[in-house]
């Protein structure tokens, strides 16, 4: 028997949904991204969890997982076409969280970490360390 959705927001939430999918994507927005980078960049999860959600992506054919054969072995990750098209919708949730942030706290750069996700210019050390 065929998946049924009461509504079809059902199927991007299955896909998208949860705490750390969206976050992954955002930082994917800007290009591709080594397991560590994303880990830098999202310091409140675990790597078995980074792992999983990757995964998922993967699966789900939203990221793409870029694999290396060199020694030491090196993997990227980047949004896969289909994962752009995420784009519009991800762009009106950060949107609406810095709306929310401003409601609830008044001034977002307040609460938001400093990051280029957040509008906040961060210098870079050689090699693209922040």
């Amino acid at each position: 028997m065929a998946k049924k959705y009461n509504i079809s927001v059902e199927a991007t939430l299955e896909v998208i949904g949860g705490k750390w999918k969206c976050v992954i994507l955002c930082h994917l927005t800007h290009g591709k991204l080594r397991t560590s980078d994303l880990k830098r960049h999202m310091p409140n999860i675990t790597q078995k969890m980074l792992t999983q959600q990757l995964r998922e992506l993967e699966q789900d054919g939203i990221v793409n997982r870029i694999s290396y054969n060199q020694v030491p072995p090196k993997v990227e990750y980047e949004l896969s076409e289909y994962g752009r098209t995420l784009g519009s919708i991800l762009d009106s949730l950060c949107a609406w969280g810095e709306q929310h942030i401003i409601k609830e706290y008044g001034d977002k750069f307040a609460v938001l970490e400093d990051n280029v996700l957040n509008n906040k210019k961060v210098e870079l050390l050689p090699g693209g360390v922040e």
